[in-house]
């Protein structure tokens, strides 16, 4: 019998249910045919405002509901089950666009920007990456210059692969720039909340993914933006640190999003086997199967263990980044684990688009790569350790 230690509260156990409610009802349907077109869901995406599953982490203050992290990681997992398009959604929405906000604005930034990103009718972007610039994060070109005359940055560059940043709900972008030169010859870094409709600001959709074809991508053109000092994220300087903590907290919610991916993978894998009949018996009466089962299973639940774990020490403020960085990579490669053996029990099934397993095995593809590859991870990791 399980120990109330390991027993979900009745809170966090409603909010799972409702979501994964919200997941098999509303996204469940028309998955395979946003994944199809590559189209962005308004509609989705304003159901899960409404759900409240924006404002997990922000206070009431500003629209929210502050609920803690640990619900925040299981309304993703709840979504990546079935569609991993509107968990990124979500996951970016939140962590990487309200996140910053909520942790480094000022009061009247967070009552000017909060109330709304909550509610699902506006989305906010977080400008990082650029065509030479991925994990190298301090190898940007994106540059801003402070004109005194106007009390205004102007920025010019260019980022690419910023999710929610080119929708039309799009209420602005979180933008990385150099704005000087450190006496040891380092670049010094400053974040900037550049609104979407700023003048010189063009924003492209990037089509043709292979994965998270139904979230929005897009690329971002900055010719001679300005923007207010009023408009400056923390302190100017502060940027770098802005961009590493926001990647930390970023990381628990894509191993979630892996989490998320491996169960569902495990779910449909499962119920075929039970379905599908071969040599005179179903699938998972085969050992060979069972075995493959059993082993998704028992990653599943290390898994899990390892990302509740970290999101308790983050609620509890508790040092978690080097867990965190072990559960996105844990998670990422449990995630194309199984979409992979999930895809090996469909057989031929498996590599057609009619079967959800076929998009689960695209969408696993990205988690091993995005907001720190599991490369980075391991750098990060064995750092940790001593390693040198």
């Amino acid at each position: 019998m399980a120990s109330d230690v390991f027993r979900e509260d009745e809170d966090l156990s409603l909010l799972r249910e409702s979501v994964k409610r919200f997941a098999q009802e509303a996204i469940a349907p028309v998955a395979k045919e946003l994944d199809a077109r590559e189209e962005f869901s308004y509609e989705l995406t304003q159901k899960m405002g409404e759900l409240g599953l924006f404002g997990i982490l922000v206070s009431r203050n500003y629209g929210g509901s502050d609920l803690g992290y640990l619900s925040f990681i299981v309304a993703i997992e709840e979504l990546a089950r079935v569609d991993s398009s509107q968990a990124a959604t979500l996951s970016a929405g939140s962590s990487l666009g309200i996140g910053p906000i909520l942790n480094y604005g000022t009061e009247e930034q967070k009552q000017r920007y909060l109330p709304q990103l909550c509610s699902g009718k506006g989305l906010w972007g977080f400008g990082l990456t650029e065509a030479d610039a991925g994990s190298d994060a301090q190898a940007i070109k994106t540059s801003a210059e402070f004109d005194k005359q106007s009390n205004e940055w102007v920025i010019n560059g260019a980022k690419l692969w910023i999710t929610n940043s080119s929708t039309e709900i799009t209420k602005g972008i979180t933008i990385q720039a150099r704005t000087a030169c450190r006496d040891d010859g380092r670049p010094e870094f400053t974040a900037f909340l550049v609104e979407a409709d700023a003048k010189g600001l063009v924003r492209h959709t990037v089509k043709d993914k292979m994965m998270w074809r139904a979230s929005n991508t897009g690329e971002l053109y900055l010719d001679k933006v300005r923007v207010p000092q009023a408009n400056v994220l923390g302190e100017v300087g502060q940027g770098f640190k802005i961009m590493m903590q926001t990647l930390d907290r970023g990381r628990l919610s894509l191993a979630a999003m892996g989490l998320g991916l491996a169960k569902g993978a495990l779910e449909l894998s499962l119920n075929y086997s039970k379905e599908r009949v071969a040599f005179a018996k179903p699938l998972h009466a085969h050992q060979a199967v069972a075995f493959k089962l059993a082993e998704m299973a028992t990653r599943i639940e290390a898994a899990e263990a390892m990302l509740y774990k970290t999101c308790r020490l983050k609620e509890a403020e508790q040092p978690f980044e080097t867990l965190a960085a072990m559960s996105k990579l844990y998670c990422s490669e449990l995630a194309e684990f199984c979409a992979r053996e999930g895809q090996q029990i469909f057989g031929g099934y498996g590599l057609m688009k009619e079967y959800p397993i076929e998009r689960h095995y695209r969408d696993a593809s990205l988690l091993r790569i995005g907001e720190g590859t599991s490369e980075i991870q391991k750098i990060v990791i064995s750092r940790a350790l001593g390693c040198r």
